[in-house]
Parts: structure tokens; sequence; C-alpha cells
């Protein structure tokens, strides 16, 4: 057994995810959740849950983030990190502010908070913090001591983020025929969001068309682009594009839709397009059915080939980042000059979202932040 690893202050990891549902009977009291007070009908929930019905009703997300657990308590044991890892979700069992109370019940004071969104956005990584936020003030309604919360840095240009996703795309290349697979282009795949999100995503330093949101995940598509041509020795053209837009069509989105991106790239006479999903952490339901489903048929359509890489999951790589990254951290609370792990032209990311960093229409608190009522 190695020396064991120091992450003091720190005395638990909280997992914190979307959440998904587990059976028909979930979809919609799911989405209800996901939509609370905005308003919208029962029955448009039904017509919008088609993609759960598709696939029994269940998510993979949830399934996925226990294989995530697992990798991470394993490689914590492996490697003499001795920290308690809980889960949470924002909108499913198991709800974010019972597992608070569980930890709080267990004597956990300092806690660190890994959300399964690796880049800066409201909906990634804001929203994650009013949730937080939320769960205090009920524990604090409870009359419940309250503990110390930090998320974990961005870590969308992490080694550990990146290379599964480089292994991923030189799979999907070399399963393409071979007479189309050099001339094969890269779509790099994120969740489109509108466009005024878009560019007051990260700090207010970073804040423009884009905004950081669009920054990073160019950032880490190039690191991708650049390690699959030196390591097949082609260069393949690659474009961010987008998926999953939601919400009404007069407001503007991030461009272009990937089933639009397959038509274009189509005409203009592509081989074959690998679609490598970078802006997910793992394949739930947003992939499942967008890329798998919806982008695949447009493909056959098309008669167009395609593949679609896999995103990090539960790689032992990312389990080992999520590890260096608790200490790096921890190191830094305790005073120490700690260099950040991170791939790219960005640099580390903030370990604390400063003031105005995406900001939500209407304010409302947020934790884990310089902004933060729970200091």
């Amino acid at each position: 057994m190695p020396d064991a690893l120091d992450a003091t202050p720190y005395d638990a990891l909280l997992l914190l995810s979307f959440g998904g549902p587990e059976g028909p009977d979930d979809v919609v009291p799911f989405l209800e959740n996901v939509t609370r007070g905005r308003g919208i009908p029962k029955e448009r929930l039904k017509e919008v849950g088609k993609h759960y019905f598709q696939f029994g009703g269940v998510s993979p997300i949830n399934g996925q983030n226990r294989a995530l657990l697992k990798a991470l308590r394993e490689d914590f044991a492996e490697h003499g990190l001795d920290l308690p890892v809980y889960w949470g979700n924002r909108n499913w069992a198991p709800y974010l502010t019972d597992t608070l109370r569980e930890m709080v019940a267990d004597g956990r004071r300092r806690i660190l908070v890994l959300a399964t969104s690796a880049y800066a956005s409201y909906s990634g990584c804001r929203q994650y913090r009013e949730n937080l936020a939320d769960a205090l003030a009920a524990l604090e309604a409870e009359g419940l001591e309250l503990p110390k919360i930090d998320k974990l840095r961005h870590y969308f240009n992490h080694p550990g983020f990146v290379e599964p996703m480089v292994d991923g795309v030189l799979r999907s290349l070399a399963d393409l025929p071979d007479d189309v697979r050099d001339g094969a282009h890269i779509a790099f795949s994120t969740h489109s969001i509108p466009t005024a999100a878009a560019d007051t995503s990260g700090p207010v330093a970073a804040h423009g068309e884009g905004g950081a949101y669009v920054e990073e995940h160019l950032d880490v598509a190039q690191l991708i682009a650049d390690a699959v041509r030196e390591r097949t020795g082609v260069d393949h053209p690659w474009r961010l594009v987008y998926q999953s837009r939601s919400g009404a069509p007069h407001i503007p989105w991030l461009e272009p839709d990937i089933c639009d991106h397959l038509e274009e790239r189509h005409a203009a006479g592509v081989p074959a397009v690998v679609m490598a999903p970078i802006g997910f952490v793992s394949d739930h339901m947003e992939v499942l059915y967008d890329l798998d489903t919806e982008a695949t048929a447009k493909a056959g359509e098309l008669g167009l080939p395609v593949r679609r890489s896999a995103t990090v999951g539960a790689d032992p790589r990312f389990a080992a980042a999520v590890r260096e990254l608790i200490l790096e951290r921890a190191a830094t609370e305790r005073g120490q000059d700690i260099i950040p792990c991170a791939l790219g032209t960005l640099g580390a990311s903030h370990h604390v979202c400063p003031v105005g960093c995406c900001p939500s229409r209407a304010p409302r608190p947020a934790a884990a932040g310089a902004d933060s009522p729970y200091a």
C-alpha cells in the first residue's frame, strides 16, 4: 500500500450530477423536476419524454454514475486516498439535499464537489452551485450544522479527461472502411445553449462572443485533432458542432446543429464523419438519442458512413484525474504552491468561481463561489 495521500482539509467528495429516470413511471415526474417553474403542461412533458420511453423509460446516466463512483472508490483505495465518496443529483434520486443531509449526519464538514460537467456555463456550473445553495438553505431551515462546500475546478483540459477522448476518436477512425478513413471529418459535438448564455460564460474577463464555453470546447477539439494527427499521420478536418437544442425557436442558440452539419458535409463530398461528443462526461440520454439515434439516422438517409466515439465515462484515467484534482485543491487550501495540470492554450481554470461568472438571468444565491452566502 502506498503512503496515504493527504486530502486535508476535506473529509468527503460529493459526486453531483443531473439525474435521470429509472423506469417509465419516473419519466414525467423527472421532467417536472427539470422544468419546475416554467409552467409546461404534463401532456407536453409526455411528448418531450418520448426519448426516454424509446429506451424503456430508463436514462443511462444513473448507471453511469454508479460506475464512476465505483471507479473513484477503487482508485482512491489503490492509491491510499482515504476520502469517502457520496452521490447526489439535481433532478432525481438520490437527491442532492438528501445526500447532504446524510453527509452532515456522518460528520462531514469540509466537502469537495465533483460536477459531471467539465466546462464553464450557467447550466454546467452556476446552476449546480445554485442547487447547492438551495440544499444548504433547506438544511439550515432544519437547524442542521452546515458544512463548508467547495467545487473542483473545470477539468475540460486535464489529461485524464482529454486522453480517453483521443483514444475514442482513434478507435472510431479505425472502425471506418479503409477507403473513407483518411478523408473522414471529425464533428466535435457538445450541448447547444442560448448564445446569450454562451456569451456570458466564464469569468467576466472571458465574456464576449461564445464566452468561455465555446473557447474551452475549441481548445479541447484542437487538442484531440492534434493528437490524432500525431498518432495517425493524417490531418483530419474538424468543426465544433452542437446538439440537444431545446426552448423557444425565436431565441438564438449555438449552431450548427449536428444533423445540419452532416447534411452540409455530405453535400461537400466528405466520405465519412466521426461524431465525438466532447461536451459530455458519459453516454447519457442526449448522446444515445441525439447522436446514436437521430444523427445516425440522418447519416443513414444521406448514405454517409458515421461512427460515434466514446465519452470518458468511468475510464480509470478520469478517476485518476479526479484524485489529482482533489489533491491539487487540498494542497492549495493548505497554502501550498501547486502547479495545476492542464493541456492546451487556456491553462487551468479558477478554483473559486468569481463574481459575475456564468450569471443567470434572474440572480439566485449560489454556493461554492466568491459570491456564496455560505462562505
